[in-house]
């Protein structure tokens, strides 16, 4: 029976410290292994003072999982440098804060390289391996480099960005003729899809056979749209946790008869915290009567802390958060709760059932799974309204949402007020449509979809 080795940047393994904070696409690698057997290989997000390969073999509820210490200067180089100060500005289209430092390829490339290394023993000829992300970029073709012939698939899990971006990255050839070492590619979107598709005709002389496959050279790639979901059932039940309803009951007690508007966001700039809130004090500028009968609830963790364009987006939203509310506040409200600190997945769930209206506006987002938690932990009886930008992976999907163009403080204060007023009937009905699409093609559906295709492959 064929094995299944999944990679990716960070391993975090089960049973362990970081399990309360896994979300779902850790739970569907996890069940992944376990009907393939396998293993979890990738950094075990500890530092050490020199590479050696070693790697630590830690087996719980089924997984195992291998994972090696990268040094300072790997952490740096490859992780702080290209991975997100390069590569995820430039395919969020943030150009203008990428940063094309050659330490930071080399970083990266030298990286791939020694997990590449240290992975290729572990492979079972029969094994099919499959690659998360774009940290992970040339480690198909690195394996490929040591002698891997097994079956090699790849998924990105956030958006591939127009031609003409990536011809701004002065790797892009390098990083676009590695991928054609993996046997299957997945993306969310048929938009991502196509972006790879395109650069690779357009710039490097690739041939498409019109269906799914793509061919440079001597190697040919089948290309997958497959956006990931959530196991959707499993969060409408957390959401009637213990848990969930106690802090369903804070919410509301909290809310005091107001209607609350929730966003959950990791603080970063392509989740255009700032454009929203500048949305909302449009909204409250232009509709005095409406002002007090609504709050926001804005829980952004931090991430990335070390990164300056990181620093520089808490610094404003915490400025702006504080102007809005010195402008409109009252003695007995507050139109802004801006929180930095995550949320156990089950409160999170009572959180956003309490919540009328959930507002998902990233300026540009792979998929985005909040959108689609926050649909399932809705009452079917009194669901809230989804608020949701157009340039999320998951607008192609929950097409019942209110879509919004993020950039726009109009469009945005023009949802605000569609939501509040939206009848109990047609709040049901956009939810039901919205229900059953995640529950069509869920999280399960998403993992079986491409490891059948690979194991096919």
């Amino acid at each position: 029976m064929s094995r299944l080795i999944i990679v990716s940047n960070r391993v975090h393994a089960p049973g362990g410290p970081d399990t309360g904070a896994q979300g779902g696409l850790a739970v569907a690698l996890q069940a992944a292994l376990r009907e393939h057997r396998g293993i979890w290989f990738g950094w075990s997000g500890e530092r050490t003072d020199a590479y050696t390969g070693q790697i630590t073999f830690h087996r719980d509820e089924g997984v195992t999982t291998a994972t090696v210490d990268l040094e300072d200067q790997d952490i740096e180089e490859y992780y702080n440098g290209f991975a997100n100060r390069t590569l995820w500005p430039l395919f969020h289209y943030r150009i203008d804060l990428a940063e094309y430092e050659r330490g930071f390829a080399d970083g990266y490339r030298r990286v791939n390289e020694r997990l590449a290394e240290t992975l290729w023993p572990l492979i079972e000829p029969e094994d099919a391996v499959w690659v998360q992300d774009y940290h992970l970029f040339p480690l198909g073709d690195a394996l490929r480099r040591f002698g891997v012939r097994n079956r090699l698939g790849f998924f990105l899990h956030i958006p591939w960005p127009p031609r003409r971006l990536l011809t701004t990255l002065p790797q892009a050839d390098e990083l676009v003729r590695a991928m054609f070492a993996y046997d299957l590619i997945g993306f969310h979107t048929d938009e991502w899809l196509n972006s790879f598709r395109e650069y690779a005709q357009h710039e490097m002389g690739a041939t498409w056979d019109g269906d799914s496959t793509l061919t440079l050279g001597d190697r040919t790639v089948r290309l997958l749209s497959c956006p990931i979901g959530i196991d959707a059932d499993e969060f409408a039940q957390l959401s009637a946790s213990e848990t969930a309803m106690g802090a369903h009951r804070q919410m509301i007690e909290s809310a005091n008869g107001r209607a609350m508007m929730i966003g959950v966001d990791r603080l970063d700039y392509s989740k255009g915290l700032e454009e929203r809130f500048l949305g909302y004090e449009r909204f409250l500028r232009e509709h005095e009567e409406e002002r007090k009968q609504v709050f926001l609830l804005q829980i952004a963790p931090p991430s990335r802390a070390s990164v300056e364009s990181y620093q520089k987006i808490r610094s404003r939203l915490e400025a702006l958060s504080g102007q809005i509310n010195g402008a409109y506040a009252d003695v007995d409200w507050v139109p802004i709760r801006y929180v930095n600190q995550g949320y156990p997945r089950d409160a999170l769930a009572g959180i956003y059932r309490a919540a009328k209206i959930g507002l998902v506006t990233p300026l540009r987002d792979g998929m985005n799974l909040v959108a689609k938690e926050y649909v399932a932990a809705q009452d079917p009886d009194d669901p809230g309204v989804l608020i949701l930008s157009r340039f999320a992976g998951a607008s192609t999907q929950l097409v019942d949402a209110v879509l919004v163009n993020p950039y726009s403080a109009e469009e945005m204060s023009d949802a605000i007020v569609t939501a509040l007023k939206m009848e109990r009937q047609e709040r049901i009905s956009r939810w039901r449509s919205m229900m059953a699409s995640i529950r069509s093609k869920d999280v399960i559906w998403w993992r079986k979809t491409f490891t059948d295709e690979l194991m096919a492959a």
